[in-house]
């Protein structure tokens, strides 16, 4: 796709195995372009020979490259129409079939920080879910279909919050990919009175996480109704069950889903438990150290007299959320379904924990917008192949950790030897679960000894990874 999209401007270079490079890196290490630079001298790699790096930073700028402006119809207000968009497009395109849908998508989002001005607009500051509100900062967003597959990514100013990009993002999604009907599953970091009215206006389905506990009408009305709860058991393989619970409230035309976890909340009793024991043992030493520590103040009365003491009626009020988590939907789903539809946002949650160790980057160098998206558009490239890797690896039952697959790749290593005027290429043998990998991806290693006379001079040394 790469190739076909750059064949009419004449780079004089390899764009594709420019980007590639970028990506294999970012899969094996990750960090800048230069370091990728100086990493690839180490490995056999098809077709990077001839690459400088200077040719990775325009790589990178084309792209993150602007289109015309007659094809910036279904831009955000936050971000223009690029190229990577164009290559995101292609690949929906390649793996679709009769059955695609995207009746479900999931949305996450992380902060990246520069060590520079961070672009023409990119770099502002926000909210640094980094912890470095000192330096400037993107918003980059990663949105998954309901089988954990990378879609899109998305690059906003530092400055731009969660609440104001759902909206934009959702009606993008449906004119990029065709969606014709779509639940959105968010938690509540993304929602806002504004963004339900949005998302009604437009008829979509919805699931929504809901602040229980500061939410006044969840707290004081849909806790309190004696409405009883329907269980599901959730079997799982070499661990205890899953005990969940799930009924609907209704409020003024407004549908609330109460969901408990009764694994969760035996674990929240117990922890409150033992937060209590322990403040009343500390009481007997003083309590003037007491206010410092949050498990404790949240339990403590303030001091009439005497001095501080325990609040036995927020030790109530806190077992009341014990294991609980309220969801608000339009859906005509049962309790049940809403329950564990807003679950598989969970599991993608686990995805996008693992994806943020590709997308950040750092340190960032770049001072042009285009070349930044392009940075970080390799690094969601990254995470589209990581997929592929474990959909393949899962289908064959082979459940391996991504941090064994790195090393035990990186143990395969050749050497070329020379002997009565003879030289050869000895291969390692492959060792821990590198060996399983090459067969569930039916790629041939080449013999652990080859003769180099006889050998290609582009022969890639290790094809699992070109």
């Amino acid at each position: 796709m790469i190739d076909d999209l750059a064949a009419t401007r004449g780079f004089g270079f390899s764009l594709e195995r420019a980007c590639f490079l970028t990506v294999l890196h970012r899969l094996m290490v990750s960090g800048s372009d230069r370091s990728a630079d100086a990493w690839r001298e180490d490995y056999r790699i098809d077709g990077t020979d001839d690459l400088a790096l200077h040719h990775l930073y325009r790589a990178m700028g084309w792209l993150g490259e602007e289109l015309p402006d007659t094809e910036q119809t279904d831009r955000t207000p936050f971000a223009p129409r690029c190229l990577k968009d164009v290559v995101e497009e292609r690949l929906f395109e390649a793996r679709r079939d009769l059955f695609s849908e995207l009746s479900v998508v999931f949305m996450d989002t992380t902060s990246l920080y520069f060590e520079g001005a961070g672009g023409e607009t990119l770099g502002q500051r926000g909210h640094s879910k980094d912890h470095r509100p000192d330096l400037m900062q993107m918003i980059v967003a990663v949105v998954m279909d309901q089988r954990g597959r990378p879609l899109c990514c998305e690059m906003w100013p530092g400055n731009t919050t969660d609440v104001t990009a759902l909206i934009p993002v959702v009606d993008r999604l449906r004119a990029r990919f065709g969606i014709a009907r779509v639940c959105v599953v968010a938690d509540r970091g993304m929602i806002s009175a504004s963004t339900l009215a949005a998302l009604e206006a437009r008829g979509l389905d919805y699931i929504l996480g809901v602040r229980e506990r500061t939410a006044k009408e969840v707290r004081t009305l849909v806790l309190d109704d004696d409405a009883p709860f329907v269980p599901l058991m959730i079997p799982r393989t070499g661990r205890p069950d899953t005990e969940l619970e799930a009924k609907a409230v209704k409020l003024g035309g407004r549908r609330y889903i109460v969901c408990r976890n009764l694994t969760e909340a035996a674990r929240d009793a117990a922890d409150r438990e033992a937060i209590v024991a322990g403040l009343r043992q500390a009481l007997r030493h003083g309590d003037k150290a007491l206010v410092g520590n949050r498990g404790y103040r949240r339990f403590l009365k303030a001091p009439v007299g005497d001095g501080f003491t325990i609040d036995e009626a927020r030790i109530a009020e806190d077992a009341r959320f014990d294991g609980i988590f309220v969801l608000r939907t339009n859906t005509t789903l049962d309790p049940l379904q809403v329950m564990l539809r807003y679950r598989e946002l969970q599991g993608v949650e686990q995805l996008f924990r693992c994806a943020k160790s590709l997308l950040a980057t750092r340190p960032i160098f770049h001072k042009r917008d285009a070349t930044i998206r392009g940075h970080v558009f390799c690094s969601f490239l990254a995470l589209v192949l990581q997929k592929a890797l474990r959909d393949r690896l899962a289908a064959a039952g082979l459940d391996v950790e991504w941090a064994d697959v790195l090393r035990d790749l990186d143990r395969l290593q050749e050497v070329e030897v020379e002997q009565d005027g003879k030289r050869f290429i000895l291969r390692t043998p492959t060792t821990g679960c590198a060996g399983k990998l090459f067969q569930t991806l039916r790629v041939a290693l080449p013999p652990n000894l080859r003769d180099a006379a006889t050998e290609p001079a582009d022969t890639p040394a290790e094809p699992a990874l070109l």
